[in-house]
């Protein structure tokens, strides 16, 4: 018989926990119902993605009421979400796991916590930025900037095809027009931030 695979299991003390971080869960969009979690997994369940994630949809409810900061803000999780809906339609308490997981991506940009080298957070911090600038985003400025700050290496790599795309115009690298009213646009921004909250507001820059 072959050898047991190795498991790694890493303890964590009471003490190390972040209650502040549990309460702020409860307090924004989508967490509101957060207590009233039974456990059942029908969010895990119904989530197409939760295969890929590193904890399910369950396990993260979990985490975040006992205050576990550090492994919910740095995990895939939260940057697998799909935004199908699929787990609040399930749910028998009706917790919109979905909103929530807006604002766990929202705090894990700003205290610098996302997962270092996925590509899902600097693509959707280049994005956002693309937005709020212009109205508009590009997708060849878009995956170059990202790029760049993701692996240069890789980058210079594609540089062949990158050449080719360019050439039969699959690749535009100009800026997105503007919109015309980019006045009434940061004020839609201002506006939504304001009656929503940031968590999410976020969603629509």
């Amino acid at each position: 018989m072959g050898s047991k695979p190795r498991v790694k299991v890493k303890i964590k003390y009471e003490a190390e926990l972040d209650p502040e971080f549990a309460r702020w869960a409860t307090s924004v969009p989508g967490g509101e119902r957060l207590r009233e979690c039974i456990q059942c997994g029908a969010c895990s369940g119904a989530c197409p993605m939760s295969p890929a994630m590193d904890y399910t949809p369950r396990q993260l409810i979990s985490m975040v009421r006992e205050g576990f900061k550090e492994e919910v803000l740095s995990s895939r999780t939260i940057w697998l979400c799909v935004s199908c809906y699929a787990c609040t339609v399930e749910c028998p308490q009706g917790i919109e796991l979905t909103e929530l997981m807006y604002a766990l991506k929202e705090r894990a940009v700003k205290e610098g916590l996302y997962l270092k080298g996925f590509p899902v957070p600097i693509y959707a911090q280049e994005f956002s930025a693309m937005v709020r600038a212009q109205g508009r985003s590009t997708e060849g400025l878009l995956v170059l900037r990202s790029e760049l700050k993701l692996n240069p290496v890789r980058l210079l790599r594609q540089a062949p095809l990158g050449l080719r795309l360019l050439r039969r115009g699959r690749l535009p690298l100009r800026l997105p027009e503007r919109v015309k009213d980019r006045r009434g646009f940061r004020a839609m921004l201002a506006a939504l931030r304001t009656r929503t909250g940031p968590e999410r507001a976020s969603r629509a820059e």
